[in-house]
């Protein structure tokens, strides 16, 4: 944008922070700390005469996904399933 004679941009935005500005308002830490805590269990279960299968993901499963696709497959019987997903984005 071109700035006025006043030295503001012709948007009105204003002139651009320093950069002692900015360091003083940036905000974050160095510490990242990420904890899952998953503490399930199975006792007294009991099949009988169960029949499982293969689990199988076809090739166009994921087609046109976005996003982090997560996948959780089961093929017995009686089982736990716990799943956790940490995600930690910086932007540098």
């Amino acid at each position: 944008m071109p700035l006025t004679a006043d030295g503001t941009f012709a948007g009105g935005l204003g002139r651009a922070a320093g950069e002692s500005a900015l360091a003083q308002a940036r905000g974050g830490t160095d510490t990242i700390t990420n904890e899952a805590r998953l503490s399930g269990f199975v006792t007294g279960n009991s099949a009988s005469y169960v029949s499982t299968g293969a689990n199988t993901i076809d090739g166009a499963a994921f087609a046109n996904a976005s996003g982090i696709p997560i996948v959780i497959q089961n093929s017995g019987a009686n089982v736990l399933i716990q799943n956790a997903t940490i995600i930690n984005l910086q932007l540098r």
